[in-house]
């Protein structure tokens, strides 16, 4: 599978989705504007991920839930949420399409704005394996991840404050 050392010491994976037990994993790092509470609370508004992440479709819940769905990119995912420490960390596992995916967000702050880490393990079916192994998958990965990272500086729009 894949070595461990890759993967921040900070994340905190489900029995069976370590980097070492995944068929794919995947890590994006970047920095966006604003604080890390403005990142967490887009990261959890789930009604409008279809507005900036790249291929969502639809989610079944308005409000960060326990257990919802998505359709992204055509398929429909069962999510369930395994961590939420606002506004530093959340974790959620997606189950569909023989895929089962954990993605892990951490957002630190820095002088710039927020960092954030997102890493993703993958286990897959074996005739969706051959898919989700393959250099172009991981490369669209890749730059899904990089893409939702640049939308979460983006959106929504600051709001205007007046004092």
């Amino acid at each position: 599978m894949y070595e461990t050392s890759g993967s921040h010491p900070d994340i905190h994976w489900p029995s069976g989705f370590s980097p070492a037990d995944a068929h794919s994993f995947h890590r994006a790092q970047a920095v966006v504007s604003g604080p890390p509470e403005r990142s967490f609370r887009i990261l959890t508004d789930v009604a409008n991920w279809p507005n900036w992440v790249p291929g969502c479709e639809e989610v079944s819940s308005d409000t960060l839930t326990q257990t919802f769905e998505v359709v992204w990119a055509g398929h429909r995912f069962e999510v369930f949420v395994g961590e939420s420490v606002p506004p530093r960390r959340i974790g959620w596992l997606g189950i569909g399409g023989g895929v089962m995916l954990y993605q892990a967000w951490l957002l630190t702050e820095t002088q710039d704005g927020t960092e954030i880490v997102v890493e993703n393990a993958v286990r897959a079916d074996v005739p969706v394996l051959r898919g989700a192994m393959s250099d172009a998958w991981a490369e669209r990965l890749n730059e899904l991840w990089l893409a939702q990272l640049g939308k979460l500086s983006e959106y929504p729009p600051e709001e205007n404050s007046t004092s």
